[in-house]
Parts: structure tokens; sequence; C-alpha cells
């Protein structure tokens, strides 16, 4: 609890989030997606195909490439990271922890094939963005939402998740 006056503040957890995207013959766009297994978080979900938390001292961009080559064993230029949203997102806690700010790439062009390099994923599979109702088992909410959005193609610059609606 703050002294009288002044005003308490948390801090926020950023991570990167890596869409890699391919479009199908039909024109339909895929996501490559991951099945979450041993994190402790959200395990049994599908996630963005690579996805984490920016280290110190390191931006938003590098936090990006690092996760798609540690993750994927591909290699991404920082160029090709397409901005889709910022998110802020809760998740009504109370805990730092709990209070994030995630950022969400688009990456259409990479160098390498995708294949699952840690043991934090069970599988990996592109899904079409327009059928994530397809998948046996569920996608993480917040990503969710933003696959959702990128479906329809109406990703606002700046989102927010888990805030009560106003």
């Amino acid at each position: 609890m703050s002294a009288p006056g002044t005003v308490d503040r948390y801090r926020v957890v950023p991570a990167a989030y890596v869409v890699l995207l391919r479009t199908g013959d039909d024109g339909v766009d895929s996501a490559l997606l991951q099945l979450r297994a041993g994190t402790g978080f959200m395990d049994g979900h599908w996630a963005c195909g690579a996805a984490g938390h920016v280290e110190a001292g390191e931006s938003v961009l590098a936090a990006a490439v690092r996760e798609a080559r540690e993750e994927l064993g591909v290699r991404v230029g920082e160029g090709d990271l397409l901005p889709l949203t910022a998110m802020h997102r809760t998740q009504r806690t109370g805990l730092a922890v709990d209070e994030r700010v995630d950022f969400f790439f688009a990456c259409r062009r990479w160098a390498g094939e995708p294949l699952l390099q840690e043991a934090k994923a069970a599988d990996l599979r592109w899904v079409r963005l327009d059928d994530l109702d397809s998948l046996a088992e569920p996608v993480v909410p917040h990503e969710r939402h933003v696959l959702t959005a990128l479906s329809v193609g109406a990703v606002p610059a700046v989102t927010t998740f888990g805030f009560p609606q106003g």
C-alpha cells in the first residue's frame, strides 16, 4: 500500500509474439500454432508458433527474432516483422506477474523450415485462421482474440484483454 497522495503502480511483463503466416491456394491465411506442454501456463492449448518474454536490455524486435529462432529454428529479420497489435492484458489478480503487455507481429518471410525446437510444445501445425474451431484443443484466449481479429482483417493497433468493458 502506498503512502497517502501517491499512486500505486505495477510493472508489466512484456512479451513478443510471432505469427508466421502463409496464404493457401484458396487465398486464405494459415498461422503456425504450437500445442503448449510442460510450461505451467495454458498447457494443452494452442498458441502462436513463437512467443516469449522480452529479456532485460533486449528490444521487443530482438526478442521476437530470438523467440522464432529458439522455438521454431527459423531465422527472421527485424524488417520482416509486421506489427499487428500491442495488447495490454490482465488476469485481475493484483499480482505484477499477471499484468502484461504483449506485442504481436505477423511474419510472412523467414529462412529455414519451422520445426519444434523445445520440449515446451507437443505439436506444431498450420491452421487456417478461419477454422480455429476445428482444433480439438482450445487456443490460448488472448491469442485467439488476436487471431480471430486477424482472420477478419480488423486488428486494432492497441488491444486490451481481461479488463472490464467500458
